[in-house]
């Protein structure tokens, strides 16, 4: 016998009283993101940001969007929520910091085939944190419920991101030359990339990421939210010649550092002079992954590069660690010619 109950968008998976209560759940927590700029921001159907021309005589926006990638997987796994959202943002200012943005608003998607409104509340308050602390406002999202789409428990993630530039200041690598020196800023861990890798090397090890490393959890080094630069290197570039910058993301240093460096120059990198950290030595050893296949995956604990002359260096190394962040010069630009290859990492 057919049902013939009248349904509702409840019945067929869709709680838009869960939604309401998330919203509500999230609001204080966005509050402490707000700019003044920001005009109208969530629970309208678009947000508003005056673009500020006190500030700016000719402003370019630049604008970047993301997701974390398969590191979701491991937070699905670990029930560890609090931070993923922290990563979302970051690999997004991160991209915007590099043409010398100042990110100004963030936007996200939340999508989950059942809306459990206190994970989604602990990945926003990761979101709205990761805001806060690049100085960008949280203006609004979507919380997207779509039954039978994910896997039950499971949730996707992306955001999107503007900032603003001065166009004169906007750094496009044109400002490159050769002798200039490239200083590294630590990364947290492998950030969001590579995860793939990652999780493919945690099931052939058979590994216990209950496991110590140097003191630590092997989850907490794996979970451990990328890092935020903006407000750091946003002070370094009001003072210093920087040339060019670069976010180390997918492609790790070998793709990511030349990315900025005009065609006829190349790049020298040291490796010794930098400490890489735990992680990448275990996931080398643990999955026998070849050195150059690290390079170019990873971070290998540098996770944005600085592109200034030799003169400067001193100061922004001593700048970022007074910021607490520690930072390494790691290497130089070179002329370039031939069939060699641009990129040298020793």
């Amino acid at each position: 016998m057919s049902d013939n109950k009248p349904l509702t968008y409840r019945d067929a998976g869709v709680d838009i009283d869960a939604g309401n209560t998330l919203v509500e759940r999230i609001k204080p927590a966005v509050r402490r993101t707000m700019r003044p700029e920001v005009l109208a921001g969530v629970g309208g159907f678009g947000a508003s940001v005056r673009v500020p021309l006190e500030r700016f005589r000719e402003p370019v926006m630049v604008s970047g969007t993301d997701g974390v990638g398969t590191k979701l997987r491991l937070a699905h796994q670990l029930g560890r929520h609090d931070t993923i959202g922290i990563d979302l943002v970051a690999m997004c200012v991160n991209d915007v910091l590099v043409q010398g943005a100042e990110p100004i608003f963030f936007l996200d998607y939340f999508a989950t085939g059942k809306l459990e409104v206190e994970v989604a509340a602990s990945v926003v308050a990761g979101i709205a944190r990761g805001c806060e602390e690049s100085g960008c406002a949280l203006v609004g999202g979507e919380t997207a419920e779509m039954p039978d789409m994910y896997p039950p428990g499971e949730y996707d993630l992306a955001g999107f991101c503007v900032g603003l530039v001065e166009r004169s200041k906007m750094l496009d690598g044109s400002a490159v030359r050769a002798g200039q020196r490239l200083v590294g800023i630590a990364s947290s861990g492998p950030h969001s990339n590579g995860y793939s890798l990652i999780r493919r090397i945690l099931a052939r090890a058979g590994a216990d990421l209950n496991a110590d490393l140097e003191g630590r959890p092997l989850a907490d080094h794996l979970m451990a939210p990328t890092q935020l630069y903006v407000k750091p290197v946003l002070s370094l570039l009001a003072d210093l010649p920087i040339a060019a910058m670069s976010h180390i993301t997918g492609g790790g240093l070998t793709e990511n550092i030349i990315r900025v460096i005009p065609e006829g120059l190349g790049i020298q990198v040291d490796s010794s002079r930098w400490p890489e950290p735990a992680i990448f030595q275990w996931l080398m050893q643990a999955g026998q992954v070849a050195r150059s296949e690290m390079w170019r995956t990873f971070n290998c604990g540098i996770g944005f590069v600085l592109v200034l002359p030799a003169e400067s260096v001193s100061a922004a190394i001593e700048r970022l660690q007074a910021l607490g962040l520690s930072a390494y010069d790691i290497g130089e630009v070179s002329e370039h010619a031939g069939e060699a290859a641009r990129v040298r990492i020793d």
